[in-house]
């Protein structure tokens, strides 16, 4: 098949605090005609994630930034439409870093074809993928998180979080987690089983809140959010607590430098251990997650929810979605 031209999303600017539709162009690109060892993939399913506005800055970071009038770069789940390459024929399902946009040609060396599996393909961006990775690394690695710990998760609905609150609660733990609104709250009680909810845009004082919510204080910490969470939990954590800092939402729009917590000393009166982890530096192990979390699914211990924008024009507003607190689950955009 000939595909003449593929849309794709490019940053026109830096965003200046909360991103905005004026800092993306949607541009037609033409696509080349495939050489031997090539294949065309078509993108069915794009991920947009909350730490891509961190490349979006021009700074030194774990990865390079994004450059300003090229097309942008995210979880993507495609099928392979037009091969030249042996190993990819036809009809194959991929995932790769090549989303944003609509079509594109590989030699193959940044594609993993996906196993066959009645799993829906999005879910190699979500539960299966590097959402499920980062919660599943962030909570067993980094936390090391014990039988009976009790647990408390920031954006705890989030496509992490959620899976976090589940894992958690699979190994026996006492979970509590944070959400910006009530149905938030509800799908956590009712349909994930988490033992307590704080909603932290009705709660009169954070602390307060948390501390009613986790009545024997916290072992370890899934940090999402920073900022006066971070301030709340430190307060409330028990001794040789842990903190796998997976993010801090709170401050990626920020336009000057946010004050830090008032109480850093309460990691050394409690013995705290705190690390930050970026999910690619864990990655040899996603084979042990993978065969890990599909038990859990086809037990029916594991669900996820999807939150699903419409087309490639739609990517800018689901990644904005993101910060406004739009999502349940994972943030998608569907372009078959």
């Amino acid at each position: 098949m000939y595909i003449e031209s593929s849309r794709e999303i490019h940053l026109a600017n830096r965003p200046q605090g909360m991103p905005v539709k004026a800092d993306f162009n949607l541009v037609s690109k033409p696509v080349p005609v495939l050489e031997e060892g090539q294949v065309l993939i078509k993108n069915l399913w794009l991920s947009v994630d909350p730490y891509m506005r961190g490349r979006m800055i021009e700074r030194a970071s774990y990865v390079e930034p994004f450059a300003l009038n090229t097309v942008l770069s995210g979880g993507a789940v495609g099928e392979v439409v037009e091969s030249r390459h042996p190993q990819f024929p036809v009809g194959s399902k991929v995932s790769s870093m090549n989303g944003w946009r609509e079509y594109f040609t590989s030699e193959g060396n940044d594609l993993q074809l996906l196993p066959k599996t009645e799993i829906a393909d999005q879910a190699f961006l979500s539960v299966l993928g590097m959402t499920g990775m980062t919660a599943y690394t962030g909570l067993l690695k980094i936390a090391e998180l014990k039988e009976g710990d009790r647990v408390f998760v920031s954006a705890a609905s989030g496509a992490v979080g959620a899976i976090v609150c589940q894992i958690a609660k699979l190994k026996g733990c006492y979970v509590a987690g944070s959400v910006g609104s009530d149905e938030k709250a509800r799908y956590l009680l009712d349909e994930l089983g988490v033992d307590a909810v704080v909603n932290y845009k009705t709660s009169k004082d954070l602390q307060t809140s948390i501390a009613e919510a986790c009545p024997e204080g916290i072992d370890v910490y899934f940090e999402n959010v920073g900022g006066d969470h971070l301030e709340a939990v430190l307060n409330l954590m028990n001794d040789h607590g842990r903190i796998a800092v997976c993010g801090m939402i709170g401050q990626y729009n920020a336009t000057s430098p946010q004050p830090g917590p008032a109480n850093l000393a309460q990691i050394v009166i409690k013995k705290l251990k705190i690390q930050g982890f970026i999910v690619f530096e864990h990655w040899d192990g996603y084979a042990e997650f993978t065969a890990q979390m599909m038990q859990w699914i086809a037990a029916g211990k594991i669900s996820w929810k999807e939150t699903v924008h419409n087309g490639i024009e739609q990517t800018p507003d689901a990644f904005i979605g993101l910060f406004n607190g739009q999502n349940l689950g994972k943030m998608l955009v569907k372009l078959a």
